[in-house]
Order: structure tokens, then C-alpha cells, then sequence
């Protein structure tokens, strides 16, 4: 099997409440393509329970993350990115992500942190019904698709939408 993502690297956000599939699935299949992943939650070495009760351990801080040195950036869903947004350090790497065009993955509730970091307006977004609104008020235009790509960002809508989802985000970091 090929393998699409040597050499590519990929920070993976996680924080309390993360939606145990989006995160694991997404971070297994990034890893099946061979690309070196970084679990980056606050504070580096902390352990988090998802949603279901799966656990993650972050590798390191966002604030010791460099932009310069990631091909992409993925921010899971469930009550995680509420908590991730609130950090300045998280969303100053998502925007220097997405300012330097690397690839920016948003499913289901990752698009709060995408807002926070200002990075929504103008682009085509999905993601949970729940941050419809939100993701509208922040001047991004809902599209009710389970995936697609639209500039840097690769939006994802739910669970039942990961194999969409991580087929696009696979695509977008090969390229």
C-alpha cells in the first residue's frame, strides 16, 4: 500500500469532551498514510476523556507548536473545541495554519474554534447543526454536505461523515 502522507506533518487538537471517532479515526487513518502525527492539547502530557470515555494524551501545548513545521492542522468535534477556543495559543495556530495555507480540518463542532480564530468569513462551512449559526453569524455560508474542501479548510459535518471527511483531508495534504 502506498502511502500518501510521508513525510507530512499533522498536529491533531484534543481537549476534555473530544468526539472519541472523529479524533481516533482521523488520527489512525492520517497515521495508515504514513503521516507523523502530533496530539497538541493544554497542558502538554495531560490525558483527556472523550465523549464515549475513549482517553487521548496531548504531546505538547499549542504554544509550542510552530506553524512553519505542520503540512495541517485537524480540530475534532464534541465539547472539545468550545474549550480548545478559549485558548489564545490554540487559535493563533489554527490562524497562522490557515494564513500560510496549510490544510485546516473542521468537523462537526471543530468550526467554533475556526470562528474563533477568524478564519470562517468568506468560505463555504459545515459542520454540526448545532454551530450552523454560529458559523453563518461569523460570515461563512452553510452548506449541508457531509464533506469538501473550500481554499485551506476541509469541513467535515458529523460522525456518520468521518470516511468523507478523511478522504478529503487525506487529499488535501497529499497535494
Amino acid at each position: 500500500m502506498t502511502q500518501r502522507l510521508l513525510g507530512r506533518s499533522v498536529a491533531v487538537l484534543v481537549a476534555e469532551g473530544f468526539e472519541d471517532l472523529e479524533f481516533w479515526v482521523t488520527v489512525m487513518r492520517l497515521r495508515e498514510e504514513g503521516a507523523e502525527v502530533t496530539i497538541v492539547g493544554e497542558p502538554a502530557g495531560s490525558e483527556f476523556k472523550g465523549k464515549t470515555g475513549l482517553t487521548a494524551v496531548s504531546d505538547v501545548a499549542a504554544a509550542d507548536v510552530d506553524a512553519d513545521e505542520l503540512d495541517g492542522i485537524v480540530v475534532p468535534g464534541g465539547w472539545a473545541p468550545d474549550k480548545l477556543r478559549r485558548y489564545g495559543a490554540v487559535t493563533d495556530l489554527v490562524r497562522d495554519m490557515h494564513g500560510q495555507g496549510q490544510v485546516v480540518g473542521l468537523i462537526c463542532h471543530g468550526g467554533l474554534v475556526g470562528i474563533s480564530a477568524g478564519i470562517v468569513e468568506g468560505s463555504k462551512a459545515t459542520g454540526s447543526e448545532g454551530i450552523k449559526d454560529d458559523l453563518v453569524n461569523a460570515g461563512a455560508e452553510w452548506v449541508d454536505e457531509p464533506a469538501f474542501r473550500d481554499g485551506p479548510i476541509v469541513w467535515g459535518r458529523v460522525v456518520a461523515d468521518i470516511p468523507d471527511f478523511c478522504r478529503e483531508l487525506v487529499d488535501a495534504l497529499a497535494k
